[in-house]
């Protein structure tokens, strides 16, 4: 039996950690999607697991951005990262990795394939004008969706590597073509969606609907 509250909504692990954000408007956003019941904490709350419901979540949503790669000789809870993100993909919970969360564990080739993406050196550019584009309307995350306008930083990079379905694109020099895929990462629904710097973005109804569509479609719900 879980130790998280039964409800209707798809149950959240929001996952922070290496790169200040938005408090307020991060937390508004997560406060208020629809379908969602979420619980932002740092990676030492979610590795730590005090309440014994890491694994009962529907969906584990990342948006840290920590360097390097996890070192297991380190003690405490630095310790135990890498062995409990390798958990990932073991079961059907979903992976949902936002914005610098594509970033994270440069050095690790776990993230990279957890991702689909080997090469993630990047540049990045702030408060940038963008046009979306859905790559994909037959898939459940973008069914339905027009093309929207929203202002967001961007990252120079490489692709998503092609075994990824790529749902949503922009066409901008100073952004990577795909902004938004899916793909299945051992029994793990995965989907990455590189927008969300600060409340520009977290406030603008598009990518909103997106974020709620992407927990459903991880969740399995859609």
């Amino acid at each position: 039996m879980s130790n998280l509250p039964q409800t209707d909504s798809a149950s959240v692990a929001v996952v922070t950690g290496g790169h200040a954000y938005d408090v307020p408007g991060f937390h508004a956003l997560f406060r208020n999607l629809s379908g969602a019941d979420c619980y932002i904490q740092h990676m030492e709350d979610f590795v730590s697991d005090a309440g014994q419901v890491r694994q009962d979540y529907d969906v584990v949503l990342f948006y840290n951005m920590p360097g390097g790669a996890p070192q297991p000789e380190l003690g405490g809870y630095q310790g135990r990262i890498a062995g409990v993100l390798e958990e990932l993909g073991s079961r059907s919970q979903g992976v949902f990795v936002l914005h610098h969360g594509i970033l994270a564990y440069p050095d690790w080739p776990f993230w990279s394939d957890l991702i689909g993406m080997v090469e993630r050196s990047f540049t990045f550019h702030h408060d940038e004008q963008l046009h979306v584009e859905i790559a994909q309307p037959d898939h459940p995350i973008t069914s339905g969706l027009s093309a929207w306008e929203m202002v967001d930083e961007t990252y120079v990079m490489a692709e998503p590597d092609a075994d990824n379905d790529i749902l949503l694109t922009v066409d901008h020099p100073r952004s990577t073509k795909a902004i938004a895929w899916s793909r299945i990462f051992r029994q793990a629904p995965v989907f990455c969606f590189q927008s969300g710097h600060d409340n520009k973005t977290y406030a603008n109804p598009h990518f909103r609907r997106i974020v709620e569509r992407g927990i459903q479609w991880c969740a399995g719900r859609l």
